[in-house]
């Protein structure tokens, strides 16, 4: 098969197109260089700058010995779609299931977790989101340290193994979301630095050096994530991205990167009659990250489609556990689970204890649906970034987890539900790695546990990141859907997102219609959804309320004298009285 081979390397004189039986010195064009060459699929390649060691394609799709082996061609028009009945499925109504491909089953593969899909149509969500499949060294790891954004990790099966996974997806009606980490580069296997400024000392991230969005030689980065943009949303049909903290995106320019991704989504979009769509990850509680561009020269917002509202979770949490230690300080507050049920941000401009400022802007309610933000009860960082994994089925019982869901999946937010969650998995979600450089791995593994050990926890009881069993114990066992009580927590939130599914009030996203009552010291919350009203005793004490048709109940919900008796640690959906 005939092949044309580019590389931007604007520092080296001379760059060399390295195959498994010869070099192909390669021509400049500009700060390109360029080749033409005969190779099948799966032929391993490589490029030598200026007669040095050879190095992987920064935009090469397969990788298969990792980041410290050389690329493979490979043709993402090959493979025999048969979705071409889909059009996509709108963030607008969707109920989102996050996913980790390596701890969503046994094998920890694509093709394996796309056997459990009729699992996610019953349960009833409407997105699959992949956690980011970029290689990464060793075998196992969460996949936020990536240093290949177009390729897919191959020991969950390697590029062609995610084309089969979204076909399967759409087969089944469900869309997927592929988590995005454009924010930094992992620091082990990194190689990109050698061919451009891919990097800038210019703005720093927690990682270290920012993705060179604006510095000199920035344009050609820029190209260089759009691009992996276009690639998975056309060459693998993915219908959305999740981006990694996009406050850690930093661009100077007046056009920034963001709003430059959704305007070329939407592009897309249009050009082929698919919906397409971005969602940040976002720490800034600014409601200009999903206000629409402005029209022509006029300036508005970056234009993406949704953000995550990680104030949500947190008020829940405190609500459920009680805990209120680091960030969660700032939702002890009285009206704290109140506030995020009207808007998705607490602090909206008011003073953050844990930031010590200021933090955040008010949210438009006449201008911004409530589905333009993601809320969950769990998610993966919300688990994993505990000192143990441990999950919310393990800090609270059955009872008080299937109040938290009802609020959820009851709210004007965009669910979103962390794999395992809807049946209260026993099984923790622990930080793990497999970095195979061992000063990297023993300073992560010290790093961990020095962090825990500052809040109070034995070092000890830290889980090693390094380990295997960290990584074996994380995953999900699927023998426990089958028993109670999880049978019985699946059961509830498969009748949850159906129940939202057919009642619109349920998940009207119309945030100037909002009535929520919250009683921190009694544990009552209600809310009016139109005409139905979500009742959830979080308390000790049975709770009353004004009668009305009851479309579902966790616990005995009992009528006496046309009242609603909710028992302490129940929740119900009404049909309001007239």
């Amino acid at each position: 098969m005939r092949r044309a081979v580019r590389v931007w390397a604007p520092h080296a004189s001379g760059v060399d197109l390295v195959l498994a039986d010869r070099r192909v010195p390669m021509t400049r064009d500009g700060e390109h260089f360029e080749a033409e060459v005969d190779a099948p699929d799966g032929a391993e390649y490589a490029f030598s700058l200026d007669g040095g060691e050879p190095l992987p394609d920064p935009r090469g799709v397969r990788l298969p010995d990792g980041p410290g082996g050389r690329s493979a061609f490979f043709d993402s028009t090959a493979f025999g779609w048969t979705d071409d009945a889909w059009t996509g499925t709108p963030l607008e109504g969707a109920v989102l299931y996050e996913l980790h491909v390596g701890t969503f089953t046994p094998e920890g593969t694509l093709d394996a977790a796309a056997g459990r899909l009729d699992h996610l149509v019953e349960l009833g969500v409407t997105v699959v989101e992949l956690l980011p499949l970029a290689p990464f060294p060793g075998a196992h790891g969460w996949g936020y340290d990536g240093v290949a954004p177009y390729a897919v990790h191959e020991p969950y099966g390697g590029p062609e193994a995610l084309q089969r996974f979204v076909d399967a997806a759409h087969a089944h009606g469900l869309g997927v979301c592929l988590d995005v980490v454009y924010n930094h580069l992992g620091p082990d296997g990194n190689r990109l630095p050698e061919f451009g400024p891919y990097l800038t000392d210019a703005h720093g991230t927690p990682w270290g050096d920012a993705v060179n969005l604006d510095a000199p030689g920035s344009d050609e980065v820029r190209r260089w994530v759009l691009d992996n943009v276009r690639q998975w949303l056309e060459d693998f049909h993915v219908d959305g991205l999740r981006l990694d903290a996009v406050h850690e995106l930093h661009d100077d320019r007046a056009l920034h990167l963001l709003e430059e991704m959704s305007r070329d989504v939407d592009e897309l979009a249009e050009r082929t009659g698919r919906l397409r769509w971005l969602v940040a990850e976002s720490d800034r509680n600014d409601p200009a990250t999903v206000t629409p561009r402005g029209a022509g020269e006029k300036v508005g917002g970056l234009g993406l489609h949704g953000q995550w509202a990680d104030d949500v979770h947190h008020a829940l949490h405190v609500a459920l556990t009680g805990e209120t230690q680091g960030y969660y300080a700032d939702f002890e507050a009285p009206d704290a689970l109140a506030t995020v049920l009207r808007s998705p941000f607490f602090h909206t401009g008011s003073y953050s204890t844990f930031r010590g400022r200021g933090h955040g802007r008010p949210v438009d309610a006449a201008s911004l649906p409530g589905w333009r933000f993601v809320a969950s009860l769990q998610t993966h960082d919300q688990v994993g970034n505990r000192a143990t994994g441990d999950r919310l089925s393990q800090l609270v019982g059955p009872d008080l987890l299937a109040c938290g869901a009802t609020i959820l999946l009851t709210s004007p937010w965009t669910p979103m539900l962390f794999m395992g969650e809807e049946w209260g998995a026993g099984t923790p979600w622990q930080f793990f790695t497999d970095h195979t450089h061992p000063e990297i791995a023993e300073g992560t593994r010290r790093g961990r546990r020095a962090e825990f050990g500052s809040h109070g926890w034995a070092e000890e009881d830290v889980p090693d990141p390094q380990d295997p069993d960290t990584f074996h114990r994380s995953r999900l066992d699927w023998s426990e859907p089958a028993r109670e009580p999880h049978a019985r927590m699946l059961a509830w939130y498969r009748d949850l997102i159906r129940l939202r599914r057919a009642t619109p009030d349920l998940r009207d996203g119309d945030l100037s219609r909002l009535d929520v009552r919250w009683d921190q010291a009694t544990g009552w919350f209600v809310s009016r959804r139109g005409d139905h009203l979500v009742l959830v005793n979080l308390g000790e004490r049975a709770q009353r309320h004004d009668g009305g048709q009851v479309l579902l109940a966790w616990g005995d919900v009992a009528t006496e004298a046309s009242a609603l008796v909710v028992p302490p640690r129940a929740a119900a959906v009404v049909r309001a009285p007239l």
